[in-house]
C-alpha cells in the first residue's frame, strides 16, 4: 500500500508506522506503540547483561632474578585464578640492563608456565612489551 495510506492507517489507531525493512523490494514498515517497543529493548538489554558471566583477568607480575620460593607463591596464585575461571595474564618485567637478556627472560617465562599443574589454554600467545613480557592463559 502507499506509504501515506499506511500512514493514515497508523493516525486512526494511535499507533507508529515503523519501518522494519528499508533495504527490500517493496520497503516492510509495521504499526505499533513504538515507545513501548523500545522499553521491551531497553528491559531485554538489562536482563542480557545481568545474566552474563564476567571473566576478570588475573594479574601476576615476576622479574628475571625472582626467587624459587616467590615463583612458587605466584604458581599457586595462578592456579587458584584459573580453578576459579578466571584469566590469568602473567608478566615478566624487566629493568634497567635486564632488558639486554631478553631470551632469558623469555625462557624463565616459559619455564614458570611449564610449572603450572592446572589445565590451561593460551589465550594470547608470548608477546613483547616495553618492559619485558606477557602472555595470557584461560581455563
Amino acid at each position: 500500500m502507499p506509504p501515506y495510506q499506511a500512514l493514515q492507517m497508523a493516525k486512526e489507531q494511535e499507533q507508529d508506522l515503523v519501518e522494519i525493512a528499508p533495504l527490500a523490494k517493496p520497503p516492510v514498515c509495521k504499526i505499533m506503540d513504538f515507545g513501548k517497543y523500545q522499553y521491551k529493548q531497553s528491559r531485554q538489554e538489562r536482563l542480557g547483561k545481568a545474566k552474563q558471566k564476567k571473566v576478570d583477568v588475573k594479574s601476576v607480575r615476576i622479574g628475571l632474578k625472582t626467587d624459587d620460593h616467590d615463583l612458587e607463591v605466584r604458581k599457586d596464585q595462578i592456579e587458584k585464578f584459573l580453578q576459579k575461571g578466571h584469566k590469568a595474564k602473567v608478566e615478566i618485567v624487566l629493568r634497567g640492563r635486564e632488558k639486554a637478556h631478553q631470551d632469558l627472560a623469555r625462557k624463565n617465562l616459559e619455564d614458570f608456565l611449564k610449572s603450572i599443574t592446572v589445565p590451561y589454554k593460551f589465550e594470547q600467545s608470548i608477546k613483547r612489551f616495553p618492559a619485558g613480557f606477557n602472555v595470557i592463559i584461560t581455563p
